[in-house]
């Protein structure tokens, strides 16, 4: 009796493991890889800043985000990291942060939020120093500055006015 028993138990116990090896792959699955890449310098935002200076930012690019072989959800978070250089410079910095989803070749539509809702403005500052949102996977996008303001302090000598450098991570 004890025989006939052991072998149904031992068959159980070999076949358990892949429901487990199959929910991991799963799991690998989800987290396809993705790629962001810093957009190209010719195409970055640029600022003219001088001396007692406010000034306006003219549009650019920040970086590129292929998501189109993920199902997942990412947090984004989008920081300034020079922001110890930058208050020698000015007395206020205000960036207007755009999130773009590819929809076709060289097309680029401003991300909506819901049903069809207007984009929220979403703004990274000096006193903030970071910005985060949350996009979807099977996309393309593009994290662009689509204007902003400035105060820039008197320069003097050989001195000049510094520009804000930025990251962006994923979790």
């Amino acid at each position: 009796m004890k025989r006939k028993l052991i072998f149904p138990l031992i068959a159980a116990l070999l076949l358990t493991p892949w429901p487990v090896a199959y929910a991991y792959d799963e799991a690998m699955a989800i987290n396809a890889p993705m790629t962001v890449e810093a957009a190209e310098p010719a195409t970055a935002p640029k600022l003219n800043a001088f001396g007692n200076a406010i000034g306006g930012v003219t549009p650019g690019d920040l970086f590129h985000i292929d998501s189109a072989n993920s199902t997942a959800d990412t947090l984004f978070t989008l920081y300034i990291t020079n922001i110890d250089e930058l208050v020698y410079h000015y007395r206020y910095m205000t960036l207007n942060v755009g999130i773009y989803v590819q929809t076709g070749i060289d097309q680029w539509e401003k991300v909506t939020w819901g049903e069809g809702d207007t984009p929220r403005e979403t703004y990274i500052t000096m006193q903030n120093g970071m910005v985060s949102f949350m996009l979807p996977g099977y996309a393309k996008y593009k994290i662009t500055i689509d204007k902003g303001c400035f105060y820039c302090y008197g320069i003097a000598g050989d001195n000049y006015a510094v520009s804000p450098e930025f990251y962006l991570t994923l979790s």
